[in-house]
């Protein structure tokens, strides 16, 4: 069995690292930008099948989760685009494919991915308090998104209301993230595998290398 799930494992590493370099590469040669802007939804459809199949346990409970995750997520986003109460005024482009209530579908699925990631990276930590991963999984997962607004501006993901990135967003992202950590929390699944912290690792790299070469 433990020669199985380290097989499953390795795969879902090399999946992510050998996708994230391809996308990467798609990004920076000139030629192949608008082809690989059109693949964004299905690598994010990628890396939740891996993230689905790397997971221990692939219970109702699992499931539940990443449905109140991914919907939470969606809802917040709605809210945003619609009312600007929630990160401030702005639009989504075409780059994340359809829209439902002019909010892309795969940005629930983002969500999911970015909270699984850095919930399961922050317990595999030696950071015991529950609290404190939820507060520093919030921090970590802003400053992402500070190296993702450039780059998803870039790249028609999405656009602000005359082209400033409020500070309201940073401060939304945090409060936003946190809710949806301390669900991770309160979910409580077991030790997992170094899979969702490679995902984390490589989302962080993938849109540092970006900002580098833009």
């Amino acid at each position: 069995m433990s020669t199985l799930l380290s097989n499953k494992t390795r795969i879902c590493v090399i999946v992510i690292l050998l996708f994230h370099l391809v996308g990467l590469i798609g990004f920076i040669i000139p030629s192949l930008i608008v082809l690989f802007m059109a693949l964004v939804h299905w690598h994010l459809l990628l890396m939740l099948g891996v993230i689905i199949y790397s997971h221990d346990e692939r219970d109702n409970r699992f499931f539940l989760f990443a449905l109140i995750i991914a919907t939470a997520g969606f809802i917040a986003e709605c809210v945003g685009v619609h009312t600007g109460w929630l990160f401030g005024n702005y639009n989504y482009g075409g780059t994340l494919g359809s829209k439902l209530f002019e909010v892309p579908l795969m940005i629930g699925v983002n969500w999911f991915l970015l909270i699984y990631a850095t919930g399961v990276t922050l317990k595999r930590s030696r950071i015991g308090n529950k609290y404190l991963r939820v507060i520093i999984g919030a921090v970590i997962l802003t400053l992402l998104d500070v190296l993702i607004e450039p780059i998803a501006i870039r790249f028609d993901y999405w656009h602000w209301t005359g082209g400033i990135i409020p500070i309201k967003n940073y401060l939304c992202w945090f409060l936003v993230s946190a809710v949806l950590l301390f669900i991770f929390e309160r979910f409580d699944f077991k030790r997992q595998s170094i899979v969702a912290a490679v995902l984390f690792v490589t989302q962080f790299v993938f849109f540092a290398v970006l900002n580098f070469v833009y």
